[in-house]
């Protein structure tokens, strides 16, 4: 099953959704942009072996790429340990890196388009 299937299947993780102000960020700033954000979020605030306020380094909401990160389970190292096998306590690998930002950027891409 696909990792996007599987949260689905979760109730928190599916309860994210993007509103309308967060489309029409997204439509004013444009897709290549929001990887970038999507990206610096990722390096500092997730990559470190230690993030500062790991748990709690990602808000609920502020911006799109916040939302997507809850939704795909890339909000902090506990979550990636748990449904991406990304293992804490060492920094994350430039690949680690990239595939979580190209889940932030398809969940965002799936919604975006449905609504």
């Amino acid at each position: 099953m696909e990792i996007l299937d599987k949260l689905a299947q979760s109730k928190f993780r599916s309860s994210f959704k993007l509103t309308e102000e967060d489309t029409a960020y997204i439509e004013r700033v444009g897709v290549d942009k929001i990887r970038a954000h999507a990206r610096d979020f990722v390096v500092f605030r997730l990559a470190p072996a230690y993030p500062e306020n790991d748990g709690k380094q990602t808000p609920f909401k502020g911006h799109p790429v916040f939302k997507a990160q809850h939704a795909t389970a890339t909000c902090c190292r506990t979550c990636l340990t748990k449904w991406h096998n990304i293992p804490e306590g060492r920094d994350m690998t430039e690949t680690e890196i990239e595939m979580v930002i190209d889940l932030i950027m398809q969940w965002i891409l799936l919604n975006y388009i449905e609504s």
